[in-house]
Formats: C-alpha cells, sequence, structure tokens
C-alpha cells in the first residue's frame, strides 16, 4: 500500500497521521514545503519518500509536481487531512485513477454554500442563506433573510472571520475586515446549544462516532477574550437529547456522498429541540478533538483512521468510558507569561483526572488568542461522569488564570 499524504509534518498532529499509516502497514510518500532535513526524526521514520515544494498551498503547481515525481511509481492512495490540502488530494487521485474520493464530492464538503445547498436538497434544516462576493451581494442578501446573521468564508475553517452581524452598520463593519476573503456566505443565526458530529467511515459508515459539546458557542469564544473555551465530548451517546443530531449527521453524510476517512460537523439544538445542520468538513477536527476522542474511548484513532482508509477496517474497541474536556486558556495581559494562579490547588485537588497539562511556560511569549483556539495552552481532563467533567472544566476555566507582562 503506497499512500501520498500532503503536508505530513504541518499542523503538528499531521505527524500524528503519518505515523498510524505505517503503523497499518503503508509506504508513505510525503508531500510538503518544509526542507526534508528539518523533518523531525520522530516523523522520517515514518516517511518512505518526501517532495519538498516550493508553495504547499498553490495547488496546481503542488498536483503537477506531485504527478511528475510519482509518475512511474505505484499510487494506491492519495490522502490529506488538513482542510486546505483536501481538493489537491482530490485532484491528484483524478489524476492518478485511484480510490477515494471524487474532486466533486469533495467540493460539496469544501464549499459551505455548495454543502448546504445539497444538504438541503435531501430535505435536512439549514440555515438560510446567500454566496456573497460583493458587498452588493451581502446587502441585498441582509435584506431578503433579515437580522440575526452570520457571515463566513466560503471555503474557512474553525472560527476565522466569522462574525455575527445584527444591523446594517454591523455588516458594513465586518465587511470591512473581510476584503481579502473571495467569497462568503450570509446566513441565517441559529440560537441555540452547539455540538459536534465525528466519524469516522468507511464506505461513507461511520465505523466510530463521537459528539462534543462547545461551552460556550465559538462564535461568542472567540469574539470574547475573557473567555476560556471549553470543549466536552458526550460519554453516553444513545441518550434521547444527541438522537435527532445524530440522525441529522448520519443523513448528512449520505447526501454529501462521504467515502473513507474522518469528518466532522457541527450542528445545533435549538430551544424547540429542533436540530439544524452547522457545517461538515471531510477530515478530523483541530484543537486536540482527535486526542479529547482517544482519551474518552483509550484508543488510537491516530491509526484507526489510517487503517480505514488503506484497508477499510477498523480494529479498535468502541465503548466510551469517559466525557473528555479540554479548556483553552488566554492569558491576561501581553508580553511574557509572568504567573499561573489556581493550578496547583487544581492539580492537588482534582489532579488524578487531569490526562493532559500543557500550558506555556513561565517566560514563553503570549500568543495571538485571535489567531488560534489552543490560545496560551490547555488543560484535558476526564471523568465518567457527565456533571463532576463539566463541574471540573468549569474550575478550571474560572479559577485557573494565566497573567502576561
Amino acid at each position: 500500500m503506497k499512500v501520498v499524504f500532503l503536508a505530513p509534518s504541518y499542523p503538528p498532529e499531521m505527524q500524528q497521521y503519518t505515523r498510524g499509516l505505517a503503523e497499518v502497514g503503508a509506504s508513505v510518500y510525503g508531500v510538503g514545503d518544509q526542507p526534508a532535513a528539518s523533518l523531525p526524526a520522530s516523523l522520517k521514520q515514518h516517511l518512505t519518500d518526501y517532495l519538498q515544494v516550493p508553495r504547499l498551498l498553490a495547488e496546481d503547481d503542488v498536483v503537477d509536481r506531485v504527478h511528475t515525481w510519482m509518475r512511474g511509481r505505484q499510487v494506491d492512495r492519495v490522502l490529506a487531512n488538513w482542510e486546505v490540502m483536501v481538493l489537491a488530494a482530490a485532484r491528484l487521485r483524478e489524476r492518478f485513477g485511484v480510490p477515494g474520493m471524487s474532486l466533486d464530492a469533495v467540493r460539496g464538503f469544501r464549499d459551505k454554500q455548495l454543502m448546504k445547498d445539497r444538504v438541503a436538497a435531501a430535505g435536512l434544516r439549514v440555515p438560510r442563506s446567500a454566496r456573497i462576493r460583493t458587498a452588493t451581494d451581502a446587502r441585498e442578501a441582509a435584506a431578503k433573510l433579515g437580522y440575526p446573521l452570520v457571515l463566513k468564508p466560503i471555503s474557512g475553517a474553525g472560527s476565522a472571520d466569522t462574525y455575527r452581524v445584527e444591523s446594517d452598520r454591523e455588516l458594513e463593519d465586518a465587511l470591512g475586515r473581510m476584503h481579502h476573503v473571495a467569497e462568503a456566505s450570509l446566513e441565517e443565526f441559529i440560537e441555540g446549544e452547539e455540538f459536534t458530529y465525528d466519524t469516522v467511515c468507511v464506505g461513507g459508515t461511520p465505523v466510530y462516532a463521537n459528539v462534543a459539546q462547545y461551552l460556550p458557542k465559538p462564535l461568542i469564544a472567540r469574539t470574547n477574550e475573557w473567555i476560556s473555551p471549553v470543549i466536552v465530548t458526550v460519554r453516553d451517546l444513545a441518550q434521547p437529547a444527541l438522537a435527532a443530531g445524530i440522525k441529522l449527521g448520519d443523513r448528512v453524510l449520505g447526501a454529501l456522498g462521504m467515502g473513507d476517512g474522518f469528518t466532522h460537523m457541527e450542528w445545533f439544538r435549538k430551544p424547540s429541540g429542533e436540530v439544524v445542520f452547522g457545517e461538515i468538513g471531510c477530515r478530523p477536527a483541530g484543537a486536540h478533538l482527535v486526542d479529547q476522542m482517544n482519551y474518552t474511548c483509550d484508543i488510537d484513532l491516530f491509526r484507526e483512521w489510517a487503517r480505514a482508509v488503506c484497508w477499510n477496517a477498523f480494529d479498535a474497541p468502541t465503548k466510551r468510558k469517559y466525557n473528555a474536556a479540554i479548556i483553552f486558556k488566554r492569558a491576561k495581559g501581553q508580553g511574557r507569561i509572568s504567573r499561573i494562579t489556581g493550578l496547583a490547588e487544581f492539580m492537588r485537588d482534582y489532579g488524578e483526572h487531569v490526562v493532559e497539562s500543557k500550558l506555556l511556560p513561565i517566560g514563553a511569549q503570549r500568543r495571538n488568542w485571535k489567531h488560534t483556539l489552543v490560545s496560551d495552552g490547555y488543560i484535558l481532563l476526564r471523568h465518567p461522569d457527565w456533571a463532576t467533567a463539566c463541574k471540573l472544566a468549569d474550575i478550571v476555566a474560572n479559577h485557573v488564570t494565566m497573567y502576561a507582562e
């Protein structure tokens, strides 16, 4: 099994997927823009060969270079787990004539407006929306859809360049910050709790599934610096409160023609109980959510994803043992981390439930919280009881404080 894997070293978690591919017996041909000499030894040991390209996001150039590089060699799979590379992988699959999701199917996951159109055509509830290319488009759509609305890039990821707008003035302000975005989606704002539905699929059917809840909703967390965002995986997926969301997720996979691999979907549960589709990607979640899923079941999804895409199999147990919560911290002040309060006390009282504590150390430069959800580090904990897991996460969010100066 010879696999071309795009972006094996960045984002950093891609190194784990590279390891997973090697561990299930694949020969991994990595493609990235980092010099081979600077790749970590822990990654190099899992690569059969490596191609450095000048610009990884120059899609046409990457497709041509990889096709030339692998010409005359067997290619069995072309894969990418970074959002911005999934279209290039699909184009290469068509060039090489190897199995995997078609370019048209991947576009349905990458283009947010096309995605909603296809999901709506399957009779599923999606936010009313419009594709925006100009400020005039946005003004006309806002007049038709009515406020409040959400403005976000057509091909974005996470909550970057995403704005809630409640008036013509707020819309103009948001448009003024999005000159670098070629296309956007303007959509109905959905009020309600926000969840994920994450899967590993074989032939479009989930062989592993996960639900996590955002506390608070990502759009709120990304617009208020003082908040410590929390994501909690749900141990009990059989509870009635999640049934409609999981059913929605499975129908979305069918509507979009999912094949093999990871998916990451977001959905809303309104106060009325109605569930509404948010968006979905044919790639794994970021921000350590895959790590959370691993801790939820005590498995290795980096390796099991590789087994699914290479051999159409999934060998890990799927029994859910814990609710796993990750709490992202943002330091108060600017400059370098100067002190952390409340952490020693928390670890003394509840440290047995902490599985990872990766806050920036004293002296490290504070990160720009607008550029990364991980911000100035995180604490990841787990507990079999939902209420207890959420209580512990709340203590970290509100009583562990980082300072910078």
